[in-house]
């Protein structure tokens, strides 16, 4: 049985560390995988090519449309189990507070924009005392 990888062609293999990056776009730092990750990668891929491939054939689909059904179906479950989330309603002195710490904190900032020593707390607390007024 002849097996044949139906992927993007986004999702080529990698064959050498050097076409990673170490870091991301955002400086974040991200995992390079070795020579193991790849050889398990490349035999995961296997395992899924043989289960995609009888299916393909037994339904008479392309092999493509197999995969992108059984990759939508599980994203799409995973979807489908997330609870809408509500918005939460702002109080009237949640909304008091913010005004209140915009204006208050100035005074505990240094020119270059930087908190002053404990600025942050004392505006926090001060912010506090204004809008409870």
């Amino acid at each position: 049985m002849e097996l044949k990888l139906f992927w993007n062609a986004q999702s080529k293999p990698f064959h050498s560390l050097q076409q990673w990056h170490s870091l991301s776009p955002n400086n974040e730092v991200i995992h390079l995988p070795t020579d193991e990750d790849l050889r398990l990668a490349l035999r995961l891929r296997a395992i899924a090519d043989a289960l995609l491939v009888p299916v393909a054939k037994a339904t008479g689909l392309p092999p493509e449309l197999v995969q992108g059904f059984v990759e939508g179906t599980t994203t799409g479950a995973v979807a489908a189990a997330k609870e809408p989330t509500k918005k939460r309603k702002v109080s009237a002195y949640n909304r008091k507070y913010k005004a209140a710490f915009k204006r208050v904190s100035k005074k505990y900032k240094k020119k270059n924009g930087e908190w002053k020593k404990n600025g942050f707390k004392a505006a926090v607390k001060a912010a506090h005392k204004e809008a409870k007024k």
